[in-house]
């Protein structure tokens, strides 16, 4: 590991002999190549600024990770600023369209899907992370979508494996069992989501109706998007998608698919509801509800009944990337290497009051990670989800992913409402392709 705190004492044994002989020696270490791991730094205070959002869990897991760092760097300063996701990314834009980049931080956190995008428009801005970190230590579909002409920009943090969370209860109250709910099919899902709707007048799941994450989280789990290899839309001719809008229907005809407004009404439903399938950073919501402790279980996703279809999936996530226009950009990748990417200690921290799942897989052979959590009925789930983690598929989410996921939204909608899923992703397809100009 570099080494920031190095104290270059010498004593004046020899007089101008020996200061001669330490003139020699530093010269010859300032000739040799230096590298991250090994490259002497001065003891003067450097501060690394970092701007990530959402305080209870990426500001903690960073100022965690700064406490760490700390211990044996104690002149880097790690300056956390909390910058809500929206803000980001219009102040890169804005920056870096200008060439003005004073103003931005040497860290930055960047969700997932957005990577691409900003790093092929703006290649200049960021810095590649080949060579400074081992990104084989982390699952590999995270590495994937923040890897740009085969080289990774990205440190994955949070973990998006997905999961159906279950309530346990409501389950064996229809007489079924959480191990049935485990490397099953949608359409498995719909027959149990029925019997628990008939039998407690339960629905079996809920999502925000504009905003579905359930669909794409189906199309990652068979390795699609709304892209193909090419880059080229791929909606109306996409035998995933098109399966994944069946499904949906589906659940919507069969009553068991709770649509709501908006996400706070979608947090409130996981009270009252069977089940979720989501990100595993939905945890931190499901256990905010401290009365139904040792009432939820976790099972795999629902897979689709096509080819190439798996029970693993991801919903969102997010990696930390390095600015090109940082003054330490040594420090600002050792940091990064000597914590998110190198540290059980920290994972092992953050994960009880975060619910910060790693996606670095080492983190997962911890102790911590093994143990049994009281809330989820004494499952180990953590380690469970980590395992999940390491099968998702890996796809690439292409340059207009939000766009393309937008009008995909809305096809949606229109296919609950009754329009055919054939209509419905002809004009998703169209109306994405005027608007990124295909």
């Amino acid at each position: 590991m570099k080494k920031r705190t190095i104290i270059l004492s010498i004593a004046l044994l020899g007089g101008m002999v020996l200061l001669a002989g330490c003139q020699k020696k530093e010269s010859a270490a300032a000739a040799a190549p230096q590298t991250v791991s090994d490259a002497p730094t001065a003891p003067e205070p450097v501060t690394i600024t970092v701007w990530c959002w959402d305080p209870t869990f990426n500001v903690y897991a960073m100022n965690e990770a700064a406490k760490i760092y700390r211990q044996d760097h104690p002149n880097i300063t790690i300056n956390v600023v909390e910058t809500a996701w929206d803000d980001i990314q219009q102040k890169l834009t804005t920056s870096l369209s200008a060439n003005q980049t004073g103003n931005l931080p040497d860290i930055l956190l960047m969700q997932d899907n957005a990577i691409q995008k900003n790093v092929s428009t703006f290649p200049k801005g960021f810095l590649s992370i080949e060579g400074k970190i081992d990104v084989s230590q982390f699952a590999q579909y995270k590495v994937n979508v923040a890897t740009i002409d085969g080289k990774p920009y990205g440190v994955p943090f949070d973990n998006g494996a997905s999961a159906t969370f279950l309530r346990r209860d409501i389950v064996e109250q229809a007489g079924l069992q959480v191990s049935d709910f485990n490397e099953i099919t949608w359409d498995r899902f719909i027959e149990l989501g029925k019997i628990i709707k008939d039998k407690t007048g339960v629905s079996m799941i809920s999502a925000v109706g504009n905003e579905n994450d359930v669909v794409p989280a189906m199309l990652q789990s068979a390795g699609a998007w709304f892209f193909d290899a090419e880059g080229k839309v791929n909606i109306a001719n996409n035998a995933a998608l098109k399966e994944a809008a069946r499904v949906y229907k589906a659940m919507v005809d069969a009553g068991i698919f709770m649509l709501v407004a908006d996400w706070n009404a979608y947090i409130a439903s996981l009270k009252n509801i069977a089940s979720t399938v989501n990100g595993c950073w939905i945890i931190g919501s499901i256990t905010a509800n401290a009365d139904q402790s040792g009432k939820w279980a976790v099972a795999t996703t629902p897979r689709l009944n096509i080819p190439g279809g798996t029970n693993y999936s991801s919903v969102g996530g997010s990696s930390w990337v390095v600015m090109a226009n940082s003054k330490n950009p040594d420090v600002a990748m050792d940091f990064l290497n000597a914590t998110f990417a190198g540290s059980s200690q920290f994972y092992d921290a953050i994960l009880p009051s975060s619910g910060a799942i790693a996606t670095w897989l080492p983190a997962s052979k911890s102790s911590v990670y093994g143990e049994a959590n009281a809330f989820f009925g004494g499952q180990k789930i953590y380690a469970d989800i980590v395992d999940y983690a390491g099968k998702v598929p890996q796809i690439k989410y292409g340059m207009f992913n939000y766009e393309a996921r937008n009008n995909v939204a809305l096809a949606l909608a229109d296919i609950a409402n009754g329009t055919a899923i054939d209509a419905a992703l002809a004009k998703a397809q169209k109306d994405t392709e005027f608007l990124i100009g295909q």
